[in-house]
C-alpha cells in the first residue's frame, strides 16, 4: 500500500524523473490525424476465398454429440445415456467427452480414493445408495467423503469401474 502511494505521488510531481518522461514521451507524439480517406495498412489484402483452409484449423467450440449405435455397449465399451433421466433426487452429468464421470486418485503417496463428480441435486441420497452398493460389494462399509462445494463424492478404494456400471445401469 506504501508503494503505491509513492508511485502515485512520483507520477504527478512536476520536476521528478518520472513525471518528465511522461511529459517527454506526450511531447513526443506527433499530433497529426491520419488522411481517413487513405487505406491504413495498404500492404495487407484480405481474401474471404482462403478462408477455408484456416476454418479447418480452428477447434470446434463444442464437442459433436455422439452418434447412435445399432447395439450397445460399443466395441470401446461406451454407452450412451438413457433418453428420459431416470426419476431420482440426483442427477450424474456426463462428463464433456460424454463419459462416466467417476475417477481415480491417489492422495499422500498411497492412498486409493474413487471420486464421482459433476453431482447435481441431493448428493446425500447419491452417497447413501453408493454406501449400500459397495457394502454389498465388498461386504464392509466404505469410508466416503461428500463435497457439496465441488459436488463431488471421495470414496476410499478403487470402486470406479463398479461404480460407472452402476451409474450406468441407473440410465446417467
Amino acid at each position: 500500500m506504501a508503494a503505491a502511494m509513492v508511485l502515485a505521488g512520483l507520477k504527478w510531481r512536476f520536476g521528478s524523473v518520472w513525471g518528465a518522461g511522461a511529459r517527454r514521451l506526450l511531447q513526443s507524439q506527433s499530433p497529426e490525424t491520419p488522411d481517413p480517406s487513405s487505406p491504413r495498412y495498404p500492404s495487407i489484402v484480405e481474401s474471404t476465398e482462403e478462408y477455408k483452409f484456416v476454418e479447418r484449423l480452428i477447434p470446434p467450440t463444442r464437442i459433436p454429440t455422439p452418434p447412435k449405435h445399432s447395439s450397445y455397449p460399443t466395441p470401446s465399451g461406451w454407452r450412451a445415456p438413457a433418453d428420459t433421466p431416470p426419476a431420482l433426487p440426483y442427477f450424474v452429468r456426463r462428463s464433456r467427452m460424454h463419459n462416466v464421470p467417476v475417477y481415480t486418485d491417489i492422495t499422500h503417496g498411497n492412498r486409493k480414493m474413487t471420486v464421482i463428480r459433476k453431482i447435481e441435486g441431493d448428493i446425500w441420497a447419491l452417497e447413501k445408495e453408493v454406501k449400500e452398493f459397495l457394502t454389498q460389494l465388498t461386504r464392509k462399509p466404505p469410508s466416503t467423503q461428500v463435497n457439496e462445494v465441488t459436488r463431488s463424492i471421495r470414496i476410499k478404494g478403487y470402486f470406479d469401474n463398479e461404480l460407472k456400471e452402476w451409474l450406468m445401469n441407473k440410465g446417467f
